[in-house]
């Protein structure tokens, strides 16, 4: 669906309370009173054809009685009455609705006749079965929480009712307010990606927080996720860590949970920040809100009391933290004016006696240190100094939470002294801990989100700069194997496809024969010391089930005696398998190799995964792999290697010199290009892949298809994350001068301040059909920060300088029926024909896409606008509900995305 009419529910100017009661106990006489109680300003309607009065209001029996079209129902109705109330409100002019009502399934047919009444009008459902809707700010409390939630700049989106109202609960305690809080029910149609798109645009909303249980519509919640999480901090508990976990959430909300690592992948590729408990969700919440993304995170640690300093440092290992190495200038520094008792490293132990100028001193000095981003400043109460009093000298050094623009973080621990010098730190805007594993819990965080955020930013195209993918070959090995009805290549066949991807092999002659299998030994012993034989059969996939590996073969004798014991094992073990030979290849000994492995498979939710990791015939007991969604570029492979324990042995150990990283990255963007490039690949296994100072190489490989889909395109459609649109680059002359078009990359943000200062304020309030004075960085990163799955932008630059001149924009319909575009051309370069060409791309983009018509606003005074529409083929019509503008609509017939038009 989209954001579309959802809107009624976040700003309702009037209420229509379905099954509102004065029943004692019951729902509706619980949600009528909280709606009351919390002071909402619009009218309020009550409708139950039981009651004359509820709650002080008139009750009305019916919609057709209400005095005016309600923005927004709340129906508490029994399950049978629901879609006909959908459709009624729906006829009247309603558009949204709660419906806290629980029983509508796909079971009773219910859910589907809700849904269906809905449709024809794009009406939006909130729930079934939901605690209900609280805006806080609105002062709008329809739903049958036990309290009511203080305003705030906190989103809450729980997939359970019973978390949102105990997280309601911890909140009143602890201070924290709610711009929003939605329990989500069901989703029969409003889901969480629905809430990420309408609260990324939310002024009053600084942070998202959720606790979800399972992700539906993937691809939707990815492209949400990423579009709020480049404007705002979102940060999720995902319930199902563990396999008994997932099991009850999948029981709870009727849908797979997904492996949880690839949600773990998933999150951070969004960059959502993932923590582990309903707890952590406000404290992370306030520290990502706060502090911006760092590059690193390299803690310096200030305390007088040592026992706290490795306290913090257990945490902030087990985090995955890491400390600042102090330079030697800094530890000089603190060495002259520190006690000689001091702990002379990081953490900085300044003795339980310091006075509030000692820790001036050395929380300014750690601060000033090029290796240390973040600050963390401890506190244990002594009789020898004042906990306060050390709290203002830190609070002098900070404003608004930084020192020397690095994020200050602290713990006061005790709680009678404590208390008082956190408030003087927190009301300095300095996050204050009560205890030194919370306040490095924090630093973790910001590391952590920090992390998500590169990855989020990383676009990698459809078509990989860094991989030279011979897509032809690879089809025709496909295509052999789908004609013989296979869904597993043989292992010939596979290395073939990771050849054709940029993926080093060892050579591999083919023996039908044991004989054969002796006379390729022959040629490769010519230049290898050794050869391998192994079995050929498409009924075995693994080989090493059959004793189908013999390694160490020295002479081409030996290499027949080993084909033809493989022949008899598998004659013994499998007589129906069929034999169709032997491959024969040099036996590759790498000493100070590692064998890694590469796979890839398919996620029930989050579709291709790939996984990298310690590979070999102990994968399964080294249990150490990472994964990844594609598609990958050089910076998200690092990562992944990054991930696993043996990444950090390729860096190199002892007299073991680094492995080729370069050489894994690419064989990692190889893969993901296959994958980007071949929907119908179902699993790839790589193992072992040995890397070392020379290179990688994979020894082995199993690739299985799907054979009825051979024939379909990339980009893979089952794909989490759309790749950036490569092959839409075009060039051309206007006005004597050389332009480049291509699609919009999140870099381009830097090309708009100079953009926008040649572009006059009445082209400004052309394009956005009002005055405006000012683009926020919020505003800049929407603009440039897109998910390709459901909007475009192409720029044209200046050939010469690459400097910015126009950009073009469609914006779709998550249906695909239908996008609205917008053209914006720097002033002084208007008229070279930079938007006809932006406009002919537009049209080409949505053509391939299959859109079915594109559309767009245009002021009436904007006349270049209209004649260039009119030359086009544009239709056009009058707003009448808009004086001054006009409607420009562009039929470009439906057909399937891919098709020429």
């Amino acid at each position: 669906m989209t954001i579309r009419n959802l809107e009624h529910a976040v700003r309702p100017r009037s209420l229509a309370v379905f099954g509102a009661s004065d029943r004692e106990g019951s729902v509706g006489r619980i949600v009528m009173k909280n709606i009351v109680d919390g002071g909402y300003q619009g009218d309020i309607w009550p409708i139950n054809p039981k009651y004359e009065q509820v709650a002080g209001y008139p009750c009305y029996h019916s919609i057709e009685e209400l005095p005016g079209i309600p923005d927004l129902g709340v129906i508490m109705t029994p399950p049978r009455t629901v879609p006909g109330i959908i459709a009624a409100l729906a006829a009247r002019g309603c558009r949204a609705a709660v419906v806290i009502t629980a029983g509508l399934t796909r079971e009773n047919g219910l859910r589907q006749a809700m849904l269906d009444a809905a449709k024809p009008h794009l009406f939006r459902i909130i729930g079934p079965n939901t605690v209900g809707l609280m805006i806080p700010p609105a002062k709008l409390n329809a739903g049958f929480a036990h309290m009511a939630a203080k305003p705030g700049n906190v989103a809450l989106l729980s997939q359970s009712g019973a978390i949102a109202t105990s997280l309601i609960d911890w909140a009143a305690d602890n201070d924290v307010g709610f711009s929003h809080i939605v329990s989500l029910g069901d989703m029969a149609d409003v889901d969480v990606g629905d809430w990420l798109d309408m609260l990324a645009g939310d002024g009053r909303t600084r942070a998202i927080v959720m606790y979800l249980e399972t992700i539906t519509n993937p691809r939707k919640f990815m492209s949400a996720a990423r579009a709020a999480a480049r404007i705002k901090p979102v940060i999720a508990v995902k319930a199902g860590r563990h396999e008994a976990a997932a099991r009850a959430a999948a029981t709870h909300t009727g849908a797979l949970s997904g492996a949880d690592r690839v949600v773990d992948a998933a999150l951070a590729r969004a960059g959502i920040l993932r923590v582990d408990g309903l707890a952590e969700l406000f404290d992370a919440a306030e520290i990502t809100a706060k502090f911006r993304p760092l590059e690193r995170a390299n803690v310096g640690i200030v305390t007088n009391g040592g026992g706290a300093g490795i306290l913090a440092l257990d945490r902030l290992a087990e985090g995955g933290g890491s400390l600042a190495e102090l330079s030697p200038a800094t530890i000089a520094r603190l060495g002259k004016e520190l006690p000689p008792t001091w702990s002379q490293a990081n953490p900085v132990d300044i003795i339980g006696d310091a006075p509030a100028e000692r820790y001036r001193m050395a929380v300014a000095s750690v601060a000033a240190d090029v290796d240390v981003d973040t600050v963390m400043v401890l506190n244990c109460p002594t009789g020898l100094a004042s906990p306060a009093e050390a709290a203002k000298a830190v609070a002098a050094l900070a404003e608004g939470g930084r020192l020397a623009g690095k994020p200050l973080l602290t713990c006061w621990l005790g709680e009678h002294t404590a208390g008082h010098a956190r408030h003087i730190l927190q009301g300095s805007g300095i996050p204050s801990f009560e205890t030194p594993a919370q306040a490095a819990r924090a630093v973790c965080y910001l590391a952590d989100w920090s992390r998500a955020q590169v990855s989020l930013m990383r676009v990698p195209s459809s078509r990989s700069e860094d991989v030279d993918g011979d897509r032809d070959a690879a089809l025709a090995i496909f295509r052999k194997a789908a004609a013989e009805a296979r869904r597993m290549l043989t292992e010939p066949e596979a290395k073939a496809v990771l050849a054709a991807y940029g993926i080093a092999i060892p050579q591999t002659i083919i023996a039908r024969s044991p004989a054969q299998a002796r006379r390729a030994a022959a040629k490769l012993l010519e230049t290898d010391g050794k050869v391998v034989v192994k079995l050929l059969s498409k009924a075995i996939s693994h080989k090493s089930d059959v004793g189908g590996v013999v390694l160490d073969i020295e002479t081409a004798e030996r290499a027949e005696e080993a084909a033809r014991s493989i022949r008899d094992r598998v004659r013994t073990l499998m007589p129906k398998a069929d034999i169709e030979g032997y491959a024969v290849q040099p036996m590759v000994v790498r000493k100070q190799a590692q064998e890694l492995i590469l796979g890839m498979s398919r996620d029930p939710i989050f579709g291709p995964v790939i996984l990298f990791g310690a590979g070999g015939v102990a994968v399964e007991v080294m249990n150490d792999t990472a994964v990844a969604l594609p598609p990958l570029d050089d910076v998200l492979a690092g990562d992944l290697i990054k991930r696993t324990r043996i990444g950090q042995l390729l860096a190199g150990f002892r007299d073991r010199p680094p492995a080729d990283r370069e050489a894994i990255a690419a064989a990692l963007n190889g893969l993901s290009q296959m994958i980007v490039d071949f929907p119908c690949i179902v699993s790839v296994d790589i193992n072992p892949l040995l890397a070392d100072a020379d290179g990688a190489i994979a020894l082995d490989a199993r690739i299985e298809i799907d054979p009825l889909t051979v024939e379909e395109e990339g980009p893979n459609p089952a794909l989490a994350i759309r790749p950036y649109p490569a092959g839409w680059d075009r060039e051309f002359i206007g006005g004597g001068a050389g332009y480049r078009i291509r699609p919009i990359k999140p870099v381009d943000i830097e090309l708009y301040p100079d953009f926008l200062a040649k572009v006059s304020p009445d082209d400004i309030r052309l394009r956005f059909l009002a005055p405006r004075k000012s683009f926020p960085d919020e505003m800049l990163k929407r603009l440039t920060q897109l998910d390709y799955d459901r909007d475009i932008a192409f720029v044209a630059l200046e050939e010469a300088t690459d400097a910015l001149a126009g950009v073009g924009r469609l914006s779709c319909d998550p249906d695909r029926e239908r996008g609205e575009y917008a053209l914006l051309v720097r002033t002084d370069l208007q008229g070279h024909g930079i938007g006809w060409r932006l406009l002919e791309q537009i049209v080409a983009y949505a053509r391939a896409e299959g859109i079915g018509r594109v559309e767009g606003i245009v002021l009436e005074e904007n006349t270049g606008m209209l004649r260039m529409c009119r030359e086009f083929g544009f239709s056009m019509a009058h707003q009448p509900d808009q004086p001054g503008l006009k409607c420009v609509v562009l039929e470009l017939g439906r057909r399937p995305k891919g098709t020429a038009g």
